[in-house]
């Protein structure tokens, strides 16, 4: 992804990688919600139309019903409560960025815009933090019950969610979740809006609400093997990114990276000899 305004979902573009398995690709948002009858267009095929249609009503019932159940946990008076509040921010981050993208750029859209396939560390990493918190649960359910420090972290996955999807908004009709490794005639830098504010602001809107996540759980081991893994997966994603921001935009961007700072901690983007 590249901090072009035609595919970033963070920096310009910041690129997250995503299977390009998904064999439905709408065109156009009415593909999603309008009736079945207009579905049929011209060069479409009805069967993979209503196919994709019913996947992605699949995975949106999916997390419509996490996030119901998360919001009955929220209000037990259990020590799985805050258990509900990650349940309910999982579920929304990953709708909330299949329907950014529908509403920004419906050409790019796929099964693939949930990011629930998103890579298999992903999966191994979300997997992780529930067994933590399960079993942490069981033996020191009183580590589940420090409300004030799960707060903390409801407030870095909420900073977080908004900064990501603020940063998708900004990008426009050219957010693309899909890494674009060649300039086209349409790709601008973008430098305004929360860009004015970090280089990368998708990529830094992540990074704290992953960490956030942990933190509302109370999930000590998790909470510090997200923040070094995402943090290295970051420097490595931003050095690899602005190498071709740099050879997109030349000097232009040299002096947006002089102005601007990455908004990630400790990161400072690829190293420039002039």
């Amino acid at each position: 992804g590249l901090r072009c305004r035609a595919h970033r979902p963070g920096v310009g573009a910041e690129f997250e990688p995503r299977s390009p398995t998904s064999p439905f690709q709408p065109q156009q948002i009415g593909s999603i919600c309008l009736p079945v009858g207009c579905l049929f267009r011209e060069g479409q095929q009805p069967r993979s139309l209503l196919l994709g249609s019913f996947q992605i009503a699949i995975r949106a019932c999916f997390l419509g019903f996490v996030f119901g159940c998360g919001m009955l946990l929220s209000f037990s008076q259990s020590s799985w409560s805050h258990f509900g509040w990650y349940m309910c921010s999982l579920s929304l981050f990953h709708y909330s960025e299949y329907l950014v993208t529908a509403v920004n750029n419906p050409k790019s859209l796929s099964l693939d815009s949930f990011l629930l396939n998103h890579s298999l560390e992903y999966t191994v990493a979300a997997l992780s933090s529930w067994l933590e918190f399960t079993l942490e649960n069981i033996f020191w359910p009183e580590l589940k019950q420090i409300t004030w420090l799960s707060v903390t972290g409801l407030l870095m996955v909420v900073f977080g969610e908004c900064l990501r999807k603020a940063a998708m908004f900004t990008a426009g009709s050219n957010f693309n979740h899909v890494v674009q490794n060649e300039k086209s005639d349409t790709h601008t830098l973008v430098t305004s809006g929360v860009y004015a504010w970090f280089r990368h602001p998708s990529y830094v809107g992540w990074f704290y609400w992953s960490i956030g996540t942990q933190v509302m759980l109370c999930n000590p081991i998790c909470g510090v093997s997200y923040a070094l893994t995402v943090w290295r997966f970051f420097r490595d994603r931003t050095e690899e990114e602005e190498i071709s921001l740099i050879h997109f935009f030349g000097e232009e961007y040299l002096e947006y990276k002089k102005r601007v700072p990455t908004g990630l901690p400790f990161i400072k983007g690829v190293k420039v000899d002039l």
